[in-house]
C-alpha cells in the first residue's frame, strides 16, 4: 500500500530541528515487502533536499526482519501493538526503534540514535494516502 508521512528530527549534536514530508510504499516482492520512501528534507538555512531510502521487509514468524536494500541485516520488530524493535549498532553509534501500530492503518516509528557521531531522535507518523 501507499502511505504519506511526516518526520520530525531533533538533532541534539547539531542543535537543530529538521523535518521531512513524503510518501512511502510497501510493495510485494522477493519473499516479503519492499519499503520505499521519497521525501523532501528541510534543514534550517538550506535549500530543501530530495531524500530516498529503501528497505526489504521479510516475515519470520510473528516478526518482520528488516534489511537494507543491499541485503545486510538492519533490525527486527513485531508488526502489532506498540513495542521496541531490536537495536542496530553502526560502528560506535546505536540505533533503537519503537513502533506503534495501535491506530492502524496509521502507525509510527520513533528512532533514537546515540553515539560519538550521532545524537538524534526521528519521529515518523504514517497515514494512508488518499
Amino acid at each position: 500500500g501507499e502511505w504519506r508521512f511526516a518526520r520530525a528530527i531533533a538533532d541534539r549534536l547539531a542543535g537543530q530541528a529538521l523535518s521531512a514530508e513524503g510518501r512511502a510504499w510497501l510493495t510485494p516482492g522477493g519473499g516479503g515487502l519492499t519499503y520505499r520512501e521519497e521525501a523532501e528534507l528541510l534543514i534550517p538555512g538550506q535549500v530543501p533536499m530530495r531524500a530516498e531510502r529503501a528497505y526489504l521487509w521479510r516475515f519470520d514468524g510473528a516478526e518482520v526482519e528488516v534489511r537494507f536494500d543491499d541485503g545486510r541485516p538492519f533490525h527486527r520488530f513485531r508488526p502489532e501493538g506498540r513495542g521496541e524493535g531490536t537495536a542496530h549498532p553502526c560502528g560506535a553509534d546505536l540505533y533503537r526503534v519503537t513502533y506503534d501500530f495501535t491506530a492502524w492503518p496509521a502507525w509510527q516509528a520513533v528512532w533514537t540514535v546515540t553515539g560519538p557521531r550521532k545524537d538524534y531522535t526521528s519521529e515518523t507518523r504514517y497515514w494512508r494516502a488518499d
